[in-house]
């Protein structure tokens, strides 16, 4: 054949793309399982990270299995859906559907005999999705850690928020006032207190020149939580059964005070 003919450049260009395309396919397959395996542990070291345990890959899973005691998928009324397993929801494809139809992640951890509730996150930013995850306290109000991430934010100011520096200034936060109302955080430029020492305000110090992202922030804190409010409710009021005297436990102290005091001898 010609090497300088039409037909044998548009045949050459062919067998090389078919090649290119192969190669690049089979590789695809082969590292799709690996592939899964890392997004499954980064999935893990992040939501780890939330309550401030901090871990490579090869050691998430284990940690993992020991400081989360729960994964719950909880529908719009804050019961537990026990056939959807938690950790396998995918909230880029979730939060598409109805949302009497979605099922609402949370992860229950143990560390050093304090309880968190990690809540996935996920909302959009200036160009493209933001997600991420939140650690509340017992109280289910006190914000314990966070860890955000993004698509493709603008690097310097929207991606910013994956910056410890900027994490960390919603812990101590709390997501309910005092009247017991959900109002999130309000990522905010006009914040009277960048310092981050006035807990109570709902508000952290926004990133400067990364307001839309920071609007974006704020919506999904308050959207996604905003799902789980029944079931902090529901735990909240469990919780206080569990403190509370059993019957008959009024009596017993009254006469414990009123019984003559024991004298011992030396």
């Amino acid at each position: 054949m010609n090497r300088d003919s039409n037909l044998y450049t548009f045949l050459f260009a062919a067998i090389m793309v078919f090649v290119v395309a192969s190669s690049l396919a089979f590789t695809a397959t082969a590292l799709k399982d690996k592939q899964n395996e890392n997004v499954r542990k980064e999935q893990m070291q992040n939501i780890l990270s939330t309550i401030g345990i901090q871990t490579d890959r090869d050691q998430a899973e284990t940690l993992y299995n020991k400081y989360i005691t729960e994964q719950l998928s909880l529908t719009l009324d804050g019961s537990t859906d026990a056939s959807v397993d938690a950790f396998k929801i995918q909230l880029a494809t979730e939060t598409k559907k109805p949302v009497d139809q979605q099922r609402f992640p949370l992860y229950v951890a143990e560390v050093e005999a304090d309880t968190y509730y990690i809540v996935p996150l996920r909302g959009a930013g200036l160009w493209d999705a933001i997600w991420g995850y939140m650690a509340l306290e017992k109280d289910l109000s006190t914000i314990k850690g966070v860890v955000f991430d993004h698509k493709g934010e603008t690097a310097g100011l929207g991606a910013e928020i994956t910056q410890a520096w900027f994490q960390d200034r919603f812990v101590g936060e709390r997501i309910f006032d005092d009247a017991g109302a959900l109002v999130g955080i309000n990522v905010s430029k006009t914040n009277n207190d960048p310092q981050g020492n006035d807990k109570m305000d709902h508000e952290v110090d926004a990133i400067s020149g990364a307001t839309i992202t920071g609007d974006g922030v704020t919506a999904m804190i308050s959207e996604r939580l905003a799902h789980y409010t029944p079931y902090f409710k529901n735990t909240l009021d469990a919780n206080k059964e569990e403190v509370t005297a059993p019957e008959g436990m009024e009596e017993i102290e009254a006469v414990t005070e009123e019984a003559e005091p024991i004298a011992y001898q030396n």
